[in-house]
């Protein structure tokens, strides 16, 4: 989406995000009416109602006609549903995939790791959860590991190896058997200890 696109969105969405304007959007969607019957209508005055005309008028979603000695206005209908196919449009997720994913998850990680060593063990689930992400893979798919090795491993990162370990098998991220650990695929991870 090209930087003037995206100006238009945001200055849509400024412009509704106005409770009266928003109000006049639905009347107008209605039938045409003039500033003194707006006025009457949302119980503001006059030069209120001009005001969030103009607004509205920017993006062209109200229409003018001068009746007489007045001006009538009317929703631009046209004007509405294109800039409802811009919104919605494939263009809009260029904006999405401009965002990192990861970013909370990766600041996580900035605050509780130190290079390879973990400071300390997040008390929040969620935290927790990405930091046991990054430990479990420091272990190799396939591979077993006796308790010992995976000790080994572990204190290398952080002295509480017994808490850690614990940790990844009550997450299923690894399981073990007569003291030989191996890490488990990601689909049998859990959220939620089971321990």
């Amino acid at each position: 989406m090209s930087q003037p696109e995206f100006q238009t969105l945001l200055n849509f969405f400024k412009a509704l995000s106005n409770e009266s304007r928003l109000k006049l959007v639905g009347i107008l969607a209605q039938r045409e009416y003039s500033v003194e019957e707006l006025a009457a209508l949302l119980q503001l005055k006059e030069p209120t109602i001009s005001h969030h005309l103009s607004k509205l008028k920017e993006l062209n979603l109200v229409q003018m006609r001068p009746d007489r000695n007045t001006h009538l206005y009317r929703l631009n209908q046209e004007a509405l549903q294109d800039l409802s196919k811009a919104i919605f449009s494939t263009q809009m997720t260029t904006v999405s995939s401009e965002i990192n994913p990861d970013a909370w998850e990766d600041k996580v990680l900035r605050n509780f790791l130190d290079g390879d060593r973990l400071r300390e063990i997040p008390a929040s689930r969620k935290k927790r959860w990405v930091i046991l992400k990054w430990l479990v893979n420091q272990f190799e798919m396939g591979q077993d590991y006796p308790e010992r090795s995976l000790n080994e491993i572990i204190k290398r990162i952080h002295p509480d190896t017994a808490t850690l370990r614990r940790e990844l098998i009550g997450y299923r991220m690894m399981q073990r058997e007569n003291g030989v650990y191996w890490r488990e695929p990601e689909s049998e991870w859990r959220e939620e200890s089971v321990l």
